[in-house]
């Protein structure tokens, strides 16, 4: 299968880790091989409640025996998708109620970037330096990373970088702006946090302006953070919030949120204003609705400090000169890129799985199933120290 796997599925690297899974359940992947492998990485975010989570499991078995995809997005009204996009409104500040359902996050990130242009009647959208928000063209030209826009240029039009938690920027944002784009906390770029009050300054000039801020939660969503989002720990609200990643635990599915008002600008001049074949998907929504009833009705989320805690007493190493991000999205950062290469190779060989990040060379990836026992932790966390004592 590996030989038919490089021959005939498109490759994105030359140089793909390879493994052939036949099985994963809980924390663990397990591949052709026999081994187990402890997944500290969780599908880069996405497996949330870990592989196979029974209650998700469940939803999507009872779903398929009432059905499948029927109809386009917005035509019918389909139970999972309904009763999903009312919980979720139920548990977001009241402005953001109504939710368009797409099949990704970087999918969401374009509907976003229409969305506020449509609204607001304005052209320039301003993002953050090293910022990462999907590969689709809309979320790529969000990004001022030349190595990897450059190939595909040109870029969608009239975008303006400003440097994250730098507020000498506000001034960029004017009444020319229709959107500033943001991560809660950037990804790629090491999982950088905001400081103080960044996001309340840059929330407040968008408000002066009238431009809408655009918070992308694809990573730190759905209780990454050890809140349900990320930004509700730093004391704003988005006028659209893009969601995705753990979102239905393992299956495509994206979205973005709005006020009623605001969302309603694309269903006239013109009609259709984003259309999508799949998303709000009956099976998808199902195991959508399931993650989120979990994460509401358990105390999963409200581990996620003490989860966090445990990982930065564990990981500590002369070689470990920081570790960055918030709950259970956390970079180690090492001395050198080599440390960092050398860590993830050698962990997979011992049956460890992590993951390196977009652009920060130094560091490697922790984004564990927020389910992962505090003794799987253990287990992982000694692993790392005993191959970084061996480099």
């Amino acid at each position: 299968m590996k030989e038919d796997f490089l021959n005939f599925q498109a490759q994105t690297t030359p140089h793909p880790l390879l493994e052939e899974v036949i099985k994963a359940e809980g924390s663990y992947i397990y591949t052709s091989d026999g081994k187990a492998h402890l997944d500290f990485v969780a599908g880069v975010s996405a497996c949330g409640l870990g592989h196979r989570h029974p209650a998700v499991i469940q939803a999507i078995k009872d779903q398929l025996d009432h059905y499948m995809h029927v109809m386009v997005y917005g035509e019918y009204a389909l139970a999972p998708a309904v009763e999903y996009c009312k919980l979720l409104a139920a548990n977001l500040p009241p402005q953001l109620q109504s939710t368009y359902l797409v099949n990704s996050g970087t999918e969401a990130i374009d509907g976003a970037m229409k969305l506020a242009r449509r609204a607001t009647g304005r052209k320039q959208i301003i993002a953050a330096k090293n910022g990462y928000h999907g590969n689709s063209y809309g979320a790529l030209s969000l990004m001022d990373y030349k190595e990897r826009t450059l190939p595909f240029e040109p870029m969608v039009g009239e975008i303006t970088h400003i440097e994250f938690n730098q507020v000498t920027c506000l001034s960029v944002i004017t009444t020319n702006t229709a959107a500033v784009v943001l991560e809660t906390i950037q990804g790629g770029a090491g999982f950088i946090l905001p400081e103080k009050d960044y996001l309340v300054q840059i929330k407040k000039r968008c408000e002066e302006v009238g431009a809408l801020l655009i918070l992308d939660e694809i990573q730190p969503g759905f209780g990454r953070t050890g809140k349900l989002f990320g930004f509700e720990h730093f004391g704003i609200t988005p006028d659209i919030l893009v969601i995705g990643k753990a979102m239905a635990s393992g299956l495509p599915c994206g979205a973005f949120v709005s006020s009623k008002k605001i969302m309603n600008t694309l269903s006239n001049q013109p009609k259709l204003g984003h259309i999508t074949t799949f998303g709000g998907n009956p099976v998808i929504a199902s195991a959508a609705l399931a993650t989120l009833k979990f994460l509401l009705e358990s105390n999963v989320i409200s581990l996620v400090n003490e989860k966090e805690k445990l990982f930065r007493r564990l990981l500590q190493h002369r070689l470990i000169k920081e570790i960055r991000g918030k709950g259970l999205m956390l970079a180690i950062l090492l001395e050198n890129e080599n440390h960092a290469n050398e860590l993830v190779l050698r962990a997979k060989k011992e049956g460890l799985i992590l993951f390196w990040l977009l652009f920060e060379k130094k560091a490697v990836r922790i984004s564990p199933p927020l389910t992962i026992s505090n003794q799987e932790i253990e287990i992982g966390c000694h692993q790392i120290i005993k191959i970084l004592n061996q480099l």
